[in-house]
């Protein structure tokens, strides 16, 4: 199956999605359900696809204000529909313009996204707009495919790391997950 005709499917890509990277999306949930935030927190998910980690931080941390985007229509009217609650925001949005103002999220995260991104250096830059001083940003990526993010956050954030991810049985992580505070 052609990747493009996957994405164009929200239903099908999310099937797909949800068998493969369950693990990955349990470990962000995890992740950011541990991460300190105070209820009322703003979180936000970039590039949400069809809005699975939204939904469970939602579910996991009902204080809390999240939000997703993404920047397929079809997978945000699908994200909503799985919402039925309305308790997770979806919009519509490139990471590299961002429609949110300054200053607004306390923690953001990205899972399997960033390498799709058209315009890398923009999206860290804009979603270091958008955090509150002290945020934090978590992308999850194939460690291979985080190199454009590292270089782009060590030109925007102060603290840049590397982290590897584990998320099965395999001895190397195939995963690594890119985190900066602002």
């Amino acid at each position: 199956m052609q990747a493009a005709h996957l994405f164009a499917n929200a239903e099908r890509y999310d099937r797909h999605a949800g068998r493969l990277g369950a693990k990955l999306y349990a470990k962000v949930v995890a992740d950011a359900a541990a991460a300190g935030l105070p209820d009322g927190a703003r979180v936000l998910d970039a590039g949400t696809g069809p809005g699975r980690i939204p939904r469970d931080l939602a579910a996991r941390r009902p204080s809390w204000i999240i939000d997703a985007v993404d920047l397929e229509p079809k997978m945000i009217e699908y994200a909503r529909q799985q919402d039925p609650d309305g308790r997770v925001t979806f919009t519509v949005g490139d990471v590299a313009a961002l429609p949110y103002a300054d200053a607004t999220f306390d923690l953001i995260v990205s899972s399997i996204s960033q390498h799709h991104w058209g315009d890398v250096e923009g999206g860290v830059r804009d979603l270091r707009r958008v955090l509150r001083p002290g945020g934090r940003l978590w992308i999850y990526d194939a460690r291979w495919a985080l190199r454009r993010a590292l270089r782009a956050a060590g030109k925007t954030f102060d603290s840049v790391r590397k982290e590897p991810v584990s998320i099965g049985h395999l001895p190397i992580p195939l995963i690594a997950r890119l985190t900066a505070r602002a």
